[in-house]
């Protein structure tokens, strides 16, 4: 793998553990160094850390509350 591509990837600790999880990347980017942002992109995907799943994840956030604040109304209602 050449040296600055491999310097790209230990600057970037979530890529560089994708690599590892990942070994047939090592021998993708060694013979193809500008697959990088292509493996960056799966990473993203592999770690859910696309924007569709970070709204997902602040929806499901958002129900969360929701249910909390009805169980809450519940007992409070209960209580009195």
């Amino acid at each position: 793998m050449r040296k600055d591509v491999y310097e790209y990837i230990v600057a970037k600790p979530k890529i560089h553990q994708f690599l590892r999880e990942q070994p047939s990347w090592y021998r993708r980017l060694t013979r193809r160094p500008m697959d990088i942002k292509e493996m960056e992109k799966e990473a993203r995907q592999y770690y859910k850390q696309t924007l569709p799943h970070k709204v997902e994840q602040v929806v499901q956030t958002i129900e969360m509350a929701k249910m909390m604040m009805a169980m809450m109304k519940l007992m409070k209602d209960t209580h009195n």
